[in-house]
Parts: C-alpha cells; structure tokens; sequence
C-alpha cells in the first residue's frame, strides 16, 4: 500500500476509473485539482523524467485539438512555460509517490511500480478521454 498524490481533473471519467483502481489496490489516495495547483516548472517538470517533450501533453486539450498549440513543436521550457498558463495542457494524471513523480496512467506501469493487482483484463484505454474523437499523436507510442 502506497500513499499516492493525485492529480487529476475533476469529472474526469478516466481519472474516476484511475482512482477506482488505486483504492482497490488498497492504496490510501490525496486526490487534487490539476486544474487549481499553483504550478511552477520546479514542481512540474519531475512528473515528466526523461519522456520526450511531446508525451507530456494532453492531445485532448482544445488548444492542441485546435492545433494552436502542437506539443511536437516545442522545446521544454515552452511546454512547461504553456501548462503553467493552461494546466488543461498537462496529460492526466499527475502522481506522486514519496519523491518519484510520474504522469499518465498505463496499468501495467502503475502495477510494476507500486501494485494495481488485480488489473483486470478488460480495463481498456484507462488514458484518452472517451468524449474525444482524438487520441494521442500518431507519432508517440
């Protein structure tokens, strides 16, 4: 059992599902407001360890639906400068465990890392929001 910080977007369906898995898990969760944190690039920028800059966004976020902003053109210290102005930017969710950080919720990942047993076989995409039509850039695995 692990205490988890975690950050999500409320009414979120997929962050729920997330929650639902943890506490079935037997993990005790601190659930906060992704939306309402008072980021810095300090505090933000673990969350992302050596992922490409790319994977660190929310490709159903309007502004990047919209293409105003496209996550495969942007260096990091604009990414990170563009989710402190728009946390709905950041992919969901964010989670922390003592000092390691990590985002994205990928069951497998979560299990090896602090137990999500059991993962049951027909979890399904746990990640993209079911109300979008957009799915993650066809360029990141």
């Amino acid at each position: 059992m692990a205490k988890v910080v975690f950050y999500e977007k409320p009414g979120c369906i997929n962050n729920a599902k997330q929650r639902a898995l943890l506490y079935a898990a037997g993990h005790k969760l601190e659930v906060r407001n992704l939306l309402k944190e008072p980021w810095t690039a300090e505090i933000l920028r673990p969350f992302f360890g050596d992922l490409p800059v790319a994977e660190w966004f929310n490709y159903t976020a309007p502004r990047v639906k919209s293409g105003e902003v496209n996550p495969l053109d942007l260096d990091e210290q604009t990414a990170l400068k563009l989710m402190i102005e728009d946390p709905l930017l950041i992919r969901r969710p964010l989670i922390q465990v003592g000092e390691i950080r990590r985002v994205g919720f990928n069951p497998e990942q979560i299990d090896a890392w602090i137990g999500l047993s059991p993962v049951p076989s027909n979890i399904g995409d746990v990640e993209t929001c079911p109300h979008s039509t957009s799915r993650r850039s066809p360029n990141i695995k």
